[in-house]
């Protein structure tokens, strides 16, 4: 009877711990997940018709957008002054904001302007 208990119960009273584990790994998030295959494939089906291509009034106003249009074509390029490289070249520039440059400029910062 003593053989019976440590050959066959003890071990298996040791490795039931080690099962629980393993039985823990589902093929889902969770058993109540639903049915994943199904819903993969309504996400991928392909609707051939669509019933706003039918609406023939479209929102808007033609001549409104072709005038942004134009007023954009027509806007002269950004420049930039001559022999600047960037905003704040030295410490003694002027930034954009109107502020002296200081300890921003490239000038400051490792490997800016020479």
């Amino acid at each position: 009877m003593r053989f019976f208990l440590e050959a066959v119960i003890l071990p298996a009273v040791f490795l039931s711990g080690c099962s629980a584990d393993y039985l823990n790994h589902y093929d889902g998030v969770t058993l109540a997940a639903g049915d994943a295959n199904h819903a993969n494939a309504l996400m991928q089906t392909v609707d051939p018709f669509n019933p706003n291509s039918q609406n023939t009034h479209i929102e808007g106003d033609g001549q409104r957008a072709a005038a942004i249009a134009a007023a954009y074509r027509s806007r002269p390029p950004a420049t930039v002054a001559a022999g600047s490289k960037g905003n704040c070249p030295t410490d003694s520039s002027t930034a954009s904001d109107g502020s002296n440059c200081g300890k921003r400029s490239a000038e400051s910062r490792p490997g800016g302007a020479n």
